[in-house]
């Protein structure tokens, strides 16, 4: 990391400086990268619209650049700027045309550009899509979203895990797409699961009714139910954790859970390897809740108050292992 970008954003150069060091940037592919990179990393301080956890945000923000000083902190950095480049990638802008001025040219042109947002591991984000659909994304959850919604269906795309308060509109049904999955709305409030890493799709409906389409199969879900997706099987149940959606609040919920399922869950929340070493942790079962800014270590060594075992942390490889 090129040391006049972080005093760039510390407003700690002269204006002769930034100029060369701007005037240096368009030239030089790499420090282009990296600056973008380091400018994508502020954006997670705008990720949460809770107050606390702004300030929490901006609190952490200060003790990263107390770290990044640091020359044994270097590697750190590389490896964590390497995630930043992803964090928040917004590939349009957004044109303000009137009405009047707006051609079915221009039109097309709009439904073709799409946005995309990603949220990085530890946190989470809330966005109002065009049409008042507001959808919350979990940790390591990627959202693919037009600017406009034209034509008969409104439909989005969805990596990870996120809660969907769908505006209605009965004449353009909303529509996510999920992996191998299609869930088609027409107004309602639902969650949907869809970690590549798992290898399932499910489906929470909370509010109103949606269709759940997986390869040849369908099913309509009434409240209180989700689907599972998962191996071309497609099956219903009730909902068995109704906690599980506080996640939109900060919170972890688990019930009941084998420890393997839950560290699996906070591999994919936290971006960390977890290494059950004793197979006699693995089908222990907790319930329990932790919030989301507790961070991984808390909320192991919560875990370990209950039923002692070890933990190992090796933070230059970033894993963390059980014994």
């Amino acid at each position: 990391m090129d040391e006049r970008i972080l005093k760039y954003f510390q407003n700690g150069l002269e204006a002769n400086e930034r100029l060369l060091l701007l005037r240096e940037i368009e030239k030089n592919e790499e420090l282009k990268k990296q600056f973008a990179e380091y400018q994508n990393m502020q954006a997670l301080l705008n990720l949460s619209s809770h107050t606390e956890d702004k300030e929490e945000g901006k609190t952490g923000y200060q003790h990263f650049l107390k770290r990044i000083r640091s020359k044994k902190m270097h590697i750190w950095l590389v490896k964590t700027m390497k995630y930043a480049a992803a964090i928040l990638i917004l590939i349009i802008s957004t044109y303000q045309l009137s009405v009047w001025h707006m051609s079915h040219q221009l039109q097309d042109d709009l439904q073709a550009q799409t946005n995309t947002l990603y949220v990085p591991a530890g946190q989470r984000a809330c966005i109002t899509l065009q049409d008042g659909t507001i959808v919350w994304l979990n940790a390591q959850s990627t959202l693919i979203y037009p600017s406009h919604f034209y034509g008969k269906e409104r439909i989005v795309s969805i990596t990870g895990e996120a809660f969907f308060e769908v505006s209605k509109d009965k004449e353009k049904p909303f529509i996510v797409a999920a992996q191998d999955a299609k869930i088609r709305v027409l107004g309602t409030k639902f969650n949907v699961y869809s970690y590549p890493d798992t290898k399932q799709i499910k489906t929470s409906l909370i509010e109103g009714a949606v269709q759940v389409f997986y390869k040849s199969k369908q099913v309509i879900l009434r409240p209180n139910e989700e689907s599972i997706a998962q191996d071309g099987k497609l099956t219903v149940s009730n909902i068995k954790n109704p906690d599980m959606l506080l996640w939109r609040n900060g919170i972890y919920s688990f019930n009941n859970e084998r420890l393997v399922e839950i560290v699996r869950k906070l591999e994919l929340y936290y971006d960390v390897t977890i290494n059950i070493a004793n197979p006699k942790l693995q089908d222990i079962c907790y319930t329990c809740k932790f919030r989301q800014r507790d961070g991984i270590e808390k909320i192991l060594y919560t875990i370990q108050k209950i039923h002692h075992f070890k933990i190992e942390i090796n933070k230059e490889k970033n894993v963390i292992t059980l014994k």
